[in-house]
């Protein structure tokens, strides 16, 4: 998984500058003491750069962005949110006079 593997290089290599450190990919990154509110910001810019999304302020929340599994879920949501929807028809109302050819 892709998106994982960055996020986690992201977060080992800007809040632990590249230390070891033991976490699962359900553990609270604040209550781990891996990151703080800057670094909440920090981690918004990035999953804003990197793909294209945008992060509402009321997104903000632990349940969005507080372990790798809420930020991927949120991710994901994120993505199908903003996912074009599926091609409808255009019913195009059709003036007779016109189609008569008559003015």
């Amino acid at each position: 998984m892709q998106e994982k593997d960055e996020l986690c290089r992201f977060i080992v290599d800007n809040y632990l500058f590249g230390q070891k450190m033991e976490f699962s990919d359900d553990d609270s990154l604040m209550e781990k003491g891996i990151i703080d509110s800057t670094g909440i910001l920090e981690l918004v810019s990035f999953l804003e750069d990197r793909y294209a999304v945008r992060v509402e302020d009321e997104e903000l929340v632990p349940e969005n962005l507080d372990s790798v599994n809420n930020v991927l879920r949120f991710l994901q949501s994120k993505r199908q949110a903003s996912a074009p929807a599926a091609a409808q028809p255009v019913e195009v109302p059709v003036n007779p006079a016109l189609s008569l050819g008559v003015a």
